[in-house]
């Protein structure tokens, strides 16, 4: 294993700058950032993307009642290797909420509605979290596939359709509550044949 993921590994998988000790190490940190083994979170500090998952739990203490969603639950699902841009968060639109600049947060704000369905609880390292459920993900990235990228949500609807434990007609009703349902079913159908 690289000595530099190591490192970061007993930093907490976090690394800051500063705590290497010589160019050698900070080549080695540009290395991997550079091969995708590792991202970037701020200037500076860096991070072993499956470490972000567990970092998100202070977001989430963070931000009460908030719903881990989009690139963060499609990271947690596999359905996509993007890494996430910062910690998706969805809170009710009409909510304010303040965040330190040094954490990478993006929120998103929807409606009450669209925060009733389609949320579950996961155990993730002993936290409780609420995140967007398989289908609602997939859903979402539909709903956002101009915001997001085509590519993205096509790789997202694929990874889905290959899954054992995808429920179609749990899409296709999180599809209609969104108003995407005919959408969702092209792509849908466009991915099985």
């Amino acid at each position: 294993m690289n000595s530099i993921l190591q490192k970061i590994e007993a930093q907490g998988g976090i690394l800051s700058v500063s705590e290497l000790s010589g160019q050698a190490e900070y080549k080695r940190l540009l290395r991997a950032f550079k091969r995708g083994e590792i991202v970037r979170i701020r200037q500076g500090v860096y991070a072993e993307p499956s470490s972000l998952l567990n970092s998100m739990i202070d977001v989430e203490r963070m931000i009460p009642k908030g719903v881990v969603c989009m690139y963060s639950a499609w990271n947690y699902y596999q359905l996509s290797t993007t890494v996430p841009p910062a910690f998706c968060i969805a809170i009710d639109s009409k909510r304010k909420v303040v965040i330190p600049n040094s954490i990478p947060v993006h929120l998103y704000y929807w409606k009450e509605d669209y925060l009733l369905f389609g949320i579950s609880e996961k155990d993730i390292s002993g936290y409780h979290v609420h995140i967007t459920d398989l289908e609602r993900s997939v859903c979402d990235a539909v709903k956002y596939r101009n915001k997001i990228g085509l590519d993205i949500c096509a790789e997202i609807i694929r990874n889905y359709v290959k899954r054992k434990e995808k429920n179609l007609s749990r899409l296709s009703e999180y599809g209609k509550r969104l108003r995407i349902c005919k959408v969702i079913n092209s792509y849908i159908e466009f991915a099985i044949e």
